[in-house]
């Protein structure tokens, strides 16, 4: 799904909730009973509705990449960053709230009491940059080419719409396969709404560095390609006066600048360069930034607590490479990784050890399964591991036994698995496969961390490489999963629901460019994922989704890596901003300049 207007520093957010029950032409969709924000609210509570606009920010990519394109919504290219800020949604997110979305560019919103369709009821103000109106043909034209003609992720992702009916000019309906996915309406609420007559002369799987035309608070304004882009507030956007847009969108320019070594761009912002980064870091955190700057309190250091899900970050197998196809050669795997070792030693303790897909949320699954997971997991027993029924999952400790007890584990773990060592390799008896394998990173800042675990690799016989390769290289890697190991980000949102098809399912397994990175294709896996889909209420989702991590927990897809609770936000103090940032996001967007403070911080 297209992630609408979240300023992005590496953090993936997956917005898509579940909907329970929703009044007939509702202002918005809850998941349980009604929304925090009634039909006539003024404006979010974490905004400043009279915040002033104005001035610059200035951004920085710093994964060391390049783009070469502006449209987000093909698998060719790598578009640039920032993008969601020229395209309205339907619907808005609200970032105090779980599970609410509130109307865009659609008016109301009525879901049927069977939930067979929804049916978008559209502003008859909503415009485009040109100033032609929002239809609703507009809205299904979107619909049918991202399906059809768009990333191939959104293919599994819409697969329950049926189809799109307009009535009007102002009113679509999209009718759906089964009346058991309950998020439908909220996915399709985040549909970002494209110009069909902008793209009528145009083809849209190409890419292209032409400003695109949308309906949101920004246009492009400058295109450096590869180093630089520039958007520019929209002066007469339509949606400003909407309670979900007043106070936001404050800044009149937001440029973003691309860095190529992370170690540069600490030194660019130190100097100014730039306003803001998220530092993800632990070592920067707590070394780089002892400068006059920060003691005279011009640059500041904050900690942000959010209340995200972290879903799992960790190190991803390849299971279509034959060597990691066995879960027992995973697991034995999993115990080169030093967590303690690497927590303490390089990240200053920072961070707390990942063991959930779903992690950070109640969402995980802890402890024994329950009764009510023990009734959804019973059916499949003779097809999962019996570890899932009788153990909780933790992942390899070096605590009260270090290393050697690891490796003596794992050696145990690969002599059951048919691999010995041979002549120094670690060999599998049976086909004579040598396991050599290369993980593939796109941050050098990652080879501390795995350059350890490679030694305790090449410990066990295994004979590996590790490759850092630049962003566009490393993504077309991943889009055809040419990779043995990776460093992968799943990430989750309070609700899940049609994204873990993408995840997890054996289609998106065989579509290049999803993110079921690692080859999952298990129906039982298969089962869980629609069980989620089609959750009738949050109590059985919660049941239904522990389920699922722990299955996929006892699979070993990955090597658990780490998570942080809260934003690490460095940046010049020449900004006013609401007292309190919301729960879930980090609210940038409510943010303004100060022209007093900026003027302090420029005449340091």
């Amino acid at each position: 799904m297209f992630a609408r207007r979240v300023i992005s520093f590496g953090l993936a957010l997956v917005l898509s909730m579940a909907v329970s029950t929703v009044s007939a032409g509702d202002h918005a969709l809850a998941l349980h009973g009604e929304p925090k924000y009634g039909p006539d609210f003024e404006h979010f509570d974490y905004v400043n509705p009279d915040a002033p606009k104005g001035g610059q920010i200035r951004l920085a990519n710093v994964a060391a990449s390049t783009f070469d394109t502006l449209n987000p919504f093909i698998l060719r290219g790598t578009p640039a960053q920032g993008l969601g800020l020229v395209f309205d949604t339907l619907t808005e997110r609200s970032l105090d709230e779980a599970f609410t979305e509130y109307g865009l560019i659609a008016e109301t919103i009525d879901v049927a009491a069977d939930n067979s369709h929804v049916r978008f009821l559209l502003r008859e103000e909503a415009r485009f940059h040109d100033g032609v109106p929002v239809t609703a043909s507009d809205v299904a034209w979107t619909f049918r080419t991202l399906r059809e003609d768009g990333h191939p992720r959104y293919r599994p992702y819409y697969r329950d719409v049926d189809r799109v009916e307009v009535v009007d000019d102002h009113e679509v309906i999209f009718h759906f396969s089964t009346t058991q996915n309950a998020e439908l309406p909220m996915i399709l609420g985040q549909l970002p709404v494209l110009p069909e007559h902008y793209w009528a002369e145009r083809e849209f799987g190409r890419t292209t560095l032409e400003p695109p035309l949308g309906s949101g608070p920004y246009r492009v304004a400058e295109v450096d390609q590869g180093r630089r882009i520039v958007y520019q507030r929209v002066e007469d956007y339509w949606a400003a006066d909407l309670p979900t847009q007043r106070g936001r969108h404050n800044f009149d320019r937001m440029l973003y600048d691309y860095y190529r070594d992370g170690t540069v761009a600490v030194q660019a912002i130190k100097a100014g360069e730039y306003h803001l980064r998220q530092e993800n870091v632990a070592r920067n955190w707590a070394t780089a930034y002892d400068t006059s700057a920060v003691r005279d309190g011009l640059l500041r250091l904050e900690e942000i607590p959010h209340s995200q899900p972290a879903g799992m970050q960790g190190f991803f197998f390849n299971t279509r490479r034959s060597m990691f196809s066995d879960p027992r050669v995973r697991e034995a795997l999993a115990y080169a990784f030093d967590f303690q070792w690497t927590n303490e030693n390089l990240f200053y303790g920072a961070y707390e050890r990942t063991r959930s897909y779903f992690e950070n949320s109640e969402l995980a699954a802890t402890g024994l399964p329950s009764e009510a997971e023990l009734e959804i997991l019973e059916p499949f027993r003779d097809q999962l591991p019996e570890r899932v029924f009788t153990e909780a999952y933790e992942p390899p400790s070096t605590e009260g036994r270090g290393m050697r007890g690891n490796l003596r584990q794992a050696f145990a773990l690969l002599d059951e698995a048919g691999w010995s060592v041979v002549d120094g390799d670690l060999t599998h008896t049976e086909s004579g496969e040598v396991m050599d394998f290369e993980i593939l990173l796109v941050s050098p800042s990652f080879e501390r961390v795995v350059l350890p675990m490679q030694r305790n690799l090449e410990r066990l016989g295994a004979n590996v490489s590790v490759r850092t390769v630049d962003p566009t290289q490393y993504q077309n890697r991943l889009d055809r999963f040419d990779f043995d190991i990776t460093v992968h980000v799943a990430p989750q949102s309070l609700s899940p629901g049609n994204e873990q098809r993408d995840f997890w399912s054996c289609e998106s397994a065989e579509i290049s460019g999803s993110r079921n990175i690692a080859g999952v294709c298990d129906p039982v896996i298969d089962e869980l994922v629609e069980r989620i889909v089609d959750a009738p209420d949050r109590e059985s989702l919660i049941h239904r989704t522990r389920a699922l991590d722990r299955v996929l927990q006892w699979n070993f897809y990955a090597i658990p890596n780490w998570y942080i609770d809260r934003f690490r936000i460095v940046y010049w103090d020449r900004f006013g901003r609401p007292g309190d940032n919301p729960p879930y996001g980090f609210a940038l967007d409510t943010w303004w300049v100060d022209p007093d403070k900026a003027q302090r911080v420029d005449g340091r």
